[in-house]
């Protein structure tokens, strides 16, 4: 089984999306990796980075910008972080490849964002594990949703949401967690009563659907 893993900082892990911000340079020539901006290493020239990891973009290998976002606990002045994720979107939207994005206490900004741009990319809300009632806020818009280690815990917030969560907007992750990624993937299968084979496929078809650059 192709159990893929759609965001992860364990490098050149097979069928993994790895997180290439700050390693860019040792990724092996068949590595899926996504690159973008973090709200936490913001700085106030950080278009000149933005420009640079703009030319890895084209790289076949690069199927999603980010991780890209808003946080509130960690990171410079939220209009440096919001002017960075706008230009992030805008070539998310542009190269047709979701965006992954990090979010913490900036639900309302991420709300704010979509409600006020008339285009925006497919954002893939990553580890999930915030209220029901704050993801049913954003099923009107392009947003999915990626599990990680949370969904192991019963009574958390991201295992709630998973059970009633579009299965066409459903993600799995392994994020910075030493869980592998089968072992969500089978959490997942108990949660949403699918066998683990129909759960993969389930995942590949999202990733299709929402990409330009396609998984097989």
């Amino acid at each position: 089984m192709k159990l893929f893993d759609i965001h992860t900082h364990r490098l050149n892990i097979p069928n993994s999306l790895f997180n290439a911000e700050r390693d860019i340079n040792s990724l092996s020539p068949n590595q899926y990796f996504s690159i973008g901006l973090h709200p936490w290493y913001l700085y106030d020239k950080w278009e000149e980075k933005w420009s640079e990891f703009r030319n890895y973009v084209t790289n076949q290998n690069c199927l999603a910008i980010g991780e890209a976002g808003f946080d509130r606990l960690r990171g410079p002045e939220l209009s440096i972080q919001k002017a960075a994720f706008e230009e992030q979107a805008n070539t998310a939207k542009t190269e047709e490849i979701p965006l992954i994005l990090h979010c913490v206490k900036g639900h309302d900004l991420l709300l704010e964002n979509l409600k006020n741009t008339s285009s925006h990319p497919q954002i893939i809300w990553h580890g999930w594990n915030l209220k029901t009632h704050l993801a049913e806020q954003l099923l009107p818009f392009s947003i999915n949703f990626s599990f990680g280690e949370k969904i192991l815990d019963s009574k958390s917030n991201a295992s709630q949401w998973l059970k009633n969560c579009p299965k066409d907007r459903i993600f799995l992750e392994t994020d910075n967690s030493e869980k592998e990624i089968d072992q969500i993937y089978q959490a997942a299968s108990l949660i949403l009563g699918l066998s683990v084979e129909d759960l993969e496929r389930q995942v590949i078809q999202n990733w299709n659907r929402i990409s330009s650059k396609k998984l097989k």
